[in-house]
């Protein structure tokens, strides 16, 4: 009989002391696949109710780190967030159209490689050579979040896209998560940091970071800067200052999740204009990032 025309599992030996084991194995995975059907059934419920993109990085956050808190010995906690990540990515896509815009020039390089970890070895990539390329991919509904290199103090406009996240003008963007999500990073895993941008606000997942960015006049220096937030209450935990087209920038990384709405940050006067909360991400379960230097 030809392979295609069944699909029966070869005959065990019941003398096997593996067959009960087997056995067992079996039924588990039928289990599995049950549960997994079920969830997938909940996930469309949602997105028939949901507008708008279906991500809700805070949320994945927070049930990984729900999952990791309970007792799962012998499993790796690896491989609990590989396997949610990739049925995370199977939710999403039922939800509606989903596919990630890298700014990246080599299939196989890093930035693609964490973008894949993170969202689905399966979910469309399109690869773009620069950051506003890829930002404008998800303004324009080709792409539905944008995977970013991480803001730096460098010259040129690897470092600096985040600028064109100030303008309040529709769709908005906002960074929604910080990658890679688990550390510490196995032998031969992406490592490179990265940042994800989506046409829609963040959601905390309960330990987060916020990015506050704002136009500086020439009377704030960094120290100046960080002494102003720390006196509100809001003291930052990283800073970037950029010059872009003659004007100062500043990009800070703040503890928590901070909402534009938060009476600290009105206490920031004097400058340009009102800072900006360009979005928030989930600290990863290992901690937050490894900040090698305040400000950069």
């Amino acid at each position: 009989m030809p392979l295609s025309q069944t699909s029966a599992e070869p005959p065990q030996d019941p003398d096997n002391p593996l067959a009960p084991l087997r056995a067992e194995l079996d039924n588990i995975d039928d289990s599995v696949l049950a549960l997994l059907r079920r969830r997938a059934e909940l996930a469309q419920q949602i997105g028939q109710l949901k507008q708008g993109v279906a991500i809700r990085a805070g949320r994945e956050a927070a049930i990984l780190r729900r999952l990791l808190a309970t007792p799962h010995a012998p499993l790796p906690d690896a491989a609990i967030v590989r396997a949610w990540r990739e049925i995370f990515a199977a939710s999403t896509g039922q939800q509606g159209p989903f596919s990630i815009s890298v700014c990246e020039t080599d299939p196989s390089g890093a930035m693609a490689a964490c973008a894949r970890e993170h969202f689905g070895a399966l979910t469309p990539l399109h690869l773009y050579h620069t950051p506003s390329q890829a930002i404008a991919a998800v303004a324009q509904a080709g792409a539905s979040v944008a995977v970013l290199p991480l803001p730096d103090g460098a010259p040129g406009p690897m470092g600096a896209w985040w600028i064109s996240l100030l303008g309040r003008e529709a769709p908005r963007m906002f960074v929604v998560a910080r990658l890679p999500f688990w550390a510490p990073r196995p032998l031969g895993a992406p490592a490179l940091p990265a940042l994800v941008v989506a046409a829609a606000e963040p959601d905390p997942s309960g330990a987060d970071r916020t990015l506050v960015a704002l136009e500086l006049n020439g009377a704030l220096s960094r120290a100046h800067l960080s002494a102003r937030f720390t006196e509100a209450g809001l003291p930052p935990s990283a800073m970037t200052v950029r010059d872009h087209g003659g004007i100062g920038y500043a990009l800070l990384e703040l503890d928590g999740f901070v909402e534009e709405t938060d009476p600290r940050l009105a206490l920031l006067t004097g400058l340009p204009r009102p800072p900006t909360v360009l979005g928030a991400y989930a600290i990863s379960p290992m901690g937050a990032p490894d900040d090698k230097e305040a400000s950069r």
